[in-house]
């Protein structure tokens, strides 16, 4: 559905120090710096941080999240620990799972350096 998913940061030498080690988790290789962003491209899609254009500074939207899809519980907090230990803030409940009409799904919440609410997710199977 996407091609791609660009949020703003007002440091980019910090937001990308923590998404290379919070995607690193995931098995994505360091973002590539691009003047003023910073991308990670996958198979299925980009990510990327970006200075904004016209000068002023990045604000957080408000609620808003940006989802990672992980394949285990165990990558989830992985992810979820690298976040934290790279200058991301936790959020909400600590990673676990969380029933609902989707099914189980295992989650961990936190907010990068610059305050953008983001998710690990695993889609647990069906019992």
């Amino acid at each position: 559905m996407f091609s791609h998913v660009m949020i703003g940061t007002n440091n980019l030498d910090k937001s990308k120090a923590f998404y290379d080690a919070l995607l690193g988790t995931l098995g994505i290789s360091a973002g590539v710096v691009d003047r003023y962003r910073v991308f990670w491209r996958t198979p299925t899609g980009v990510f990327a941080v970006t200075t904004p254009i016209d000068g002023k500074p990045a604000t957080v939207g408000n609620g808003g999240t940006l989802g990672f899809a992980c394949q285990s519980a165990e990558q989830v907090d992985a992810f979820h620990a690298a976040g934290v230990a790279n200058g991301g803030t936790t959020c909400e409940d600590p990673p676990g799972v969380r029933q609902g009409p989707a099914g189980s799904l295992y989650l961990a919440y936190l907010r990068d350096p610059d305050g953008n609410k983001i998710c690990g997710l695993y889609r647990m199977p069906r019992a």
